[in-house]
């Protein structure tokens, strides 16, 4: 029996209680804005195909957060791993390769389901080592990437960037190939996500990185149905939360079964909770890009605003997306100074600091 958690902030807020203050952690807080991190992936020297799959190695990467005061640990993995066992291996050269696109029915057809209990045995084995290691000081994140995301990976060969034309051509040319290719998808996401939960983790998410790619109609018809497959195959299990890459699409996103959305900078948080009211929490959504190059002063003031607006009720303070490597360390650290330091006076706008 797993041990109670110290601090269950974000599960509370996940199920959209209000709590004490708003529970803080960042997309790709274990990555490269980090020196420590930096430090660690040196000293390792090993692609990061390799580190992904190494249990000690990934376990230290997703632990590295809890010194900066985060409220939740994820752990460090890549949202191409369950893509192997299917017969699509990535490398990282820097980036991620992918030596045969998936771009026919044939290529589709040969796609081999698993099981990730036996392919992916490295996964249990991380999650169990960061989950002995935080004693239950905090809650273990898993997640994994979302269909159309994972299919756009697969269709183009590597990051489909600002333009994933062969992707684009195929939902467009050959929309029952697409939805096959999303089908399979889905169907291992629930059964990969399923085996996180299994092994430990107290919520997992769902990204849909490549949402700001599609239109309405693109969104609607391939990825909303296939969102709502996962979640329906994970009822119940732990808290979910579907992550949407700058998308306002928030009473769709509601209907998926998530309970909690992660929202970017293009909704307002406030008029988010208004739109959706106590289906589902929400997540977010201070600006990556910000961080880059905004100061203290600008930094507290967005903290301060988005905390203002979840009002320490269903919300959970994150970015609009992943840190940015070029992010300086200590701007990471004053988002989560700064929503730490924040307590509402009253369920309304009042706030004060401490």
């Amino acid at each position: 029996m797993s041990k109670p958690l110290k601090n269950d902030l974000l599960l509370r807020a996940a199920r959209r209680e209000r709590t004490e203050r708003t529970p803080v952690w960042m997309m790709r807080q274990a990555g490269r804005f980090d020196p420590e991190y930096c430090a660690v992936r040196d000293r390792a020297n090993l692609p990061l195909e390799i580190a992904f799959s190494t249990p000690d190695l990934a376990a230290e990467i997703s632990l590295l957060p809890k010194r900066f005061g985060v409220d939740a640990i994820i752990y460090y993995q890549d949202i191409l791993t369950p893509l192997t066992p299917m017969g699509t291996p990535f490398v990282f050269r820097p980036g991620p390769i992918l030596a045969d696109p998936i771009r026919t029915a044939n290529d589709v057809a040969k796609l081999t389901p698993y099981d990730p209990t036996e392919k992916l045995p490295f996964i249990q084995k991380e999650l169990n080592l960061v989950r002995n290691e935080l004693d239950g000081d905090l809650p273990l994140l898993g997640f994994a990437g979302a269909p159309v995301t994972l299919a756009f990976f697969m269709i183009e060969g590597k990051s489909p960037g600002r333009d994933p034309q062969h992707s684009r051509q195929l939902m467009a040319d050959d929309p029952k190939l697409m939805h096959d290719l999303l089908t399979k998808l889905a169907e291992i996401t629930a059964q990969y996500l399923a085996y996180q939960i299994e092994s430990g983790a107290d919520a997992i998410q769902l990204f849909e990185s490549v949402g700001d790619l599609l239109t309405k109609e693109e969104y609607t018809t391939f990825a909303h149905p296939y969102h709502t497959m996962v979640f329906e195959k994970l009822a119940a299990k732990v808290p979910t939360i579907l992550f949407v890459k700058e998308q306002p699409f928030v009473e769709l996103m509601a209907e998926t079964g998530a309970d909690v959305l992660s929202v970017g900078s293009c909704v307002d948080i406030a008029d988010a909770k208004r739109r959706v009211g106590k289906r589902v929490a929400l997540q977010g959504n201070i600006d990556n890009q910000m961080l880059v190059t905004g100061g203290f002063e600008r930094i507290d003031a967005a903290v301060e605003a988005c905390v203002r607006a979840g009002r320490h009720e269903g919300h959970i303070l994150n970015l609009n997306h992943g840190l940015l490597k070029e992010t300086p360390f200590e701007n990471g650290c004053r988002v989560v100074e700064t929503c730490k330091r924040i307590r509402l006076r009253t369920a309304g706008t009042q706030v004060q600091t401490r």
